[in-house]
């Protein structure tokens, strides 16, 4: 199948880094913190390289937006097997941290959905794999952003994905269990927990990702407008959780909670 597949990896804070507010509570420290891709894009990523691996697909096009750090993102996204890389720049103001998000000022779900829909009509591609959410502002908006602005069928909260000839069936995770569609393609995809485990990148293909190739683009060259459309009042650090209390009967129980305005 000559299929191409267009697949989003975001750099987020690590998920394994405490996050602090800046003194000035105009967003968080990211100077110095460490970095890595979103956890739900490497499931995308692997996904979409197993496609290819089956030989029902033909390119995994890796897409970032940001600035130049991003580039290293795209690299870990090449070593895990994608074919080349698109980086979107983005930069200055346009990537400076939101109260949310906690990375982006105008840079949201809308403006990232609209920079993929571009993208996807330019690199005529068939699919498009993304996580179900980043873990810095648990959005999960850009893959159905994306599918709307496409008018394109959309898979999301993936637990497993087959291609069969040009359909896609998807079992998804809703609250109640599990759902199975199928869809037709080109469509969107997004990618939840349990689709598959990321592979490491070995190095060797470390080592061959650096050869790979990276094309820059702007918003700009697609006909994307990034300006947003919110503005950001200030970051709060959640609030200290209170410790409890012990209480000897059931009786105690709901005179506390009464005296709470819990019951």
């Amino acid at each position: 199948m000559s299929a191409r597949v267009l697949v989003g990896v975001k750099r987020v804070i690590d998920y394994a880094v405490k996050i602090r507010v800046k003194p000035d509570r105009t967003g968080v420290v990211t100077d110095g913190v460490k970095h890595s891709m979103n956890p739900f894009c490497e499931i995308a990523v692997e996904e979409a390289v197993k496609l290819k691996e089956k030989k029902l697909v033909k390119e995994v096009v890796a897409v970032s937006c940001g600035p130049q750090q991003v580039q290293e993102t795209i690299r870990t996204a090449l070593a895990m097997g994608a074919d080349r890389g698109i980086h979107v720049e983005v930069s200055g103001k346009d990537y400076e941290t939101l109260a949310v998000a906690l990375q982006y000022e105008t840079l949201g779900p809308l403006q990232v959905s609209k920079i993929f829909a571009a993208l996807a009509k330019k690199e005529q591609a068939d699919l498009i794999i993304l996580g179900k959410q980043a873990i810095d502002d648990d959005c999960n908006q850009t893959g159905q952003m994306t599918a709307a602005l496409l008018d394109w069928p959309q898979g999301t909260f993936a637990s497993e994905v087959t291609l069969e000839a040009d359909k896609l069936k998807v079992v998804r995770e809703i609250d109640g269990g599990l759902e199975t569609i199928k869809i037709n393609l080109p469509a969107v995809v997004t990618a939840d927990l349990r689709l598959n485990t990321p592979r490491y990148a070995t190095l060797p293909n470390i080592m061959k990702a650096k050869k790979k190739k990276i094309t820059n683009v702007k918003p700009a060259d697609l006909g994307v407008d990034v300006s947003s459309r919110l503005e950001v009042l200030k970051v709060d650090e959640p609030p200290q959780r209170q410790s409890g209390v012990k209480v000897e009967t059931v009786h105690d129980l709901v005179e506390k909670l009464k005296e709470a305005g819990r019951i």
